[in-house]
């Protein structure tokens, strides 16, 4: 059972291996939505993710022989790096199966704590089946990401910390994946305070508790799709659920487009690099119903690789207007392309990228084509350069970019 003398417990055996995590109040956020919005920074801790708590936790509970056995878990990340750096200081070997999916960072680092990695399947359940298999012919020891009372409680002791700094909290928004954190967040929280409310945060595309809750049983997703890896999860723990269905108010579900964005408001007002599971809680803020409330955005995790940052970035801009392209058509003659980019500098845009194609059409003085790709300071001045080109003659059609920095 989750008890109160079991979190208290595990909080203070964490400290011996979590980092500050201090609440950040933000200003922006706060003005975006109308509350008092803090941030509960998991992305600072260690391994770059909250899972070291219950993986540490967990792994501190087991006996000398089930350690001794030797170690095995499923991650798409993050909890593999909890499981390995736990396993490091307790001295134990530890086998970590992860999706052929995850990204670099996470599998470089996740080795670098001296832990043994096997890539298997496309998604994490993949993953753990074969983890599972692993486990039962080499006796090795198992230890769930999410679906353990022990790893959650583990988990939970972020809101232990919550409450010690921000004692009239109303509100915490947590990330759901398995729903280990959610399990554990929720219920102390309740135990702390039975009228606060704890809501849980999914990716549209790996919506597995939101289904899950509405059934009123465990259910399995035919797939997942989702730029969130980390809570790309097809089934949800079936030991932690029932704490699911007593202590989550709500659910909110989150489009990966919403992600993009948040990441550039995060890196642009914080300086902090969250992994796209980590901003869940983050575009929640936006579809809270209320005013004037203390709410609380667990940051999850920050292990991203820079191609998945590159490529964020890049969308995030094009979503912004801050980059975006515009083809028109023009005479072939010379002077005609000086002349589109004369307007463009009395715009005050910055061109980047420019394809002239001569063979539009077969009447090469009716019609040549020009693709331009430019930055601008956003979506008002993106319009005010396309209304220009306009006002000059051209017929500018908006196009997608693509490969902007290639």
């Amino acid at each position: 059972m989750l008890t109160l003398e079991k979190f208290e417990e595990a909080s203070e055996k964490v400290k011996e291996v979590v980092l500050p995590t201090n609440l950040i109040y933000s200003e922006y956020f706060s003005a975006q939505t109308g509350n008092k919005v803090y941030l509960k920074p998991e992305n600072m801790q260690y391994t770059g993710a909250y899972k070291v708590r219950g993986a540490y936790y967990k792994i501190s509970t087991l006996s000398e022989e089930e350690r001794k056995k030797g170690l095995i878990t499923a991650s798409a990340g993050n909890h593999a790096q909890g499981v390995a750096y736990a396993a490091k200081i307790y001295g134990v070997p530890a086998t970590i199966v992860m999706p052929t999916t995850t990204p670099l960072i996470k599998v470089n680092r996740t080795k670098s704590y001296g832990a043994e990695v096997v890539l298997y399947g496309n998604v994490y359940d993949e993953a753990c089946q074969y983890a599972l298999k692993l486990a039962k012919e080499k006796g090795l020891t198992f230890v769930h990401p999410f679906n353990d009372e022990t790893v959650a409680t583990g988990q939970g002791t972020i809101a232990m910390e919550i409450f010690k700094e921000l004692p009239t909290v109303d509100i915490i928004l947590v990330p759901i994946g398995g729903g280990g954190l959610a399990a554990g967040v929720s219920t102390l929280a309740k135990l702390l305070n039975p009228n606060i409310k704890v809501i849980g945060v999914e990716p549209a595309g790996a919506s597995c508790m939101k289904a899950s809750l509405e059934k009123g049983e465990v259910v399995t997703l035919p797939e997942v799709n989702t730029i969130a890896d980390g809570t790309a999860v097809k089934t949800p723990g079936d030991i932690v659920f029932p704490y699911i269905q007593k202590n989550i108010d709500d659910i909110i579900q989150i489009e990966d487009q919403e992600l993009i964005v948040n990441f550039l408001d995060i890196m642009e007002n914080h300086k902090m690099l969250v992994e796209n599971s980590g901003l869940l809680t983050v575009a929640a803020l936006k579809h809270l119903d209320c005013k004037n409330k203390k709410v609380v955005s667990i940051l999850s995790g920050g292990n991203m690789d820079i191609i998945t940052l590159s490529s964020v970035v890049q969308h995030g801009l094009i979503q912004r207007g801050r980059v975006f392209t515009v083809s028109v058509q023009l005479p072939d003659r010379p002077g005609e392309l000086g002349k589109v980019a004369n307007v463009i500098a009395e715009m005050k845009g910055n061109v980047i990228r420019l394809e002239h194609n001569q063979f539009v059409s077969i009447n090469r003085n009716a019609a040549v084509e020009l693709r331009i790709t430019m930055e601008a300071f956003g979506q008002n001045h993106k319009k005010e350069i396309i209304d220009r080109l306009k006002k000059e003659g051209y017929t500018p059609k908006e196009e997608s970019p693509t490969g902007i920095y290639e």
